[in-house]
């Protein structure tokens, strides 16, 4: 196999920028960058320097991992990257940045977050519904943060708005069963 042919090692990994949010959305995070660093595989994100971006980050940075952020060059501008950033990919635009971040994963996956998260989540699981992105697409549905968006998708399910009826995401309740989807996807 050679070098274009090779998967990517990355797992995006969706999630706020707001620093004012419970510890335990904090946790998470932290825990799902140190799981991603464990199991070999780099840490791909928006590269922000605050809320749950920032803890991932840190996560992975403590687990030994390679992080690699990725912000419209606007953000860098304003300060916003995570110093601690491996690598920092300057985009022209948000557009740009989703598909650069798509482009680095095996993977993604939606921790709690914001409009800008869900709409990163939207467009994964778009993408992944019409086989541009084949990786799983996994939502950490912590203490239940998810459960109105999973009743709108049964909803949407149920009345056929969803292509197969099948919902183009996995939901579980915890980091550690995120990374085991992933890491089991890539064995097979």
């Amino acid at each position: 196999m050679n070098e274009k042919e090779m998967k990517p090692d990355g797992v995006v990994v969706y999630c706020a920028s707001s620093s004012r949010i419970d510890r335990k959305y904090k946790e998470a995070a932290l825990e799902m960058g140190r799981l991603i660093a464990a199991n070999g595989l780099e840490l791909v994100c928006g590269g922000g320097s605050a809320g749950l971006m920032a803890a991932a980050i840190d996560g992975a940075l403590e687990a030994g991992g390679h992080t690699v952020g990725v912000l419209p060059h606007f953000m860098i501008e304003k300060g916003w990257a995570h110093e601690g950033l491996h690598e920092c990919i300057d985009t022209p635009s948000m557009h740009v940045r989703k598909a650069t971040m798509a482009s680095r994963s095996c993977g993604a996956v939606a921790l709690a977050g914001g409009i800008g998260t869900l709409d990163e989540l939207a467009e994964m699981m778009t993408w992944h519904q019409l086989g541009i992105f084949e990786g799983p697409v996994v939502i950490v549905n912590t203490d239940g943060f998810y459960d109105p968006l999973l009743q709108m998708f049964e909803k949407m399910q149920a009345e056929g708005f969803m292509r197969g009826d099948v919902i183009p995401a996995t939901v579980v309740a915890t980091p550690q069963e995120a990374i085991d989807v992933i890491v089991n996807s890539r064995k097979g």
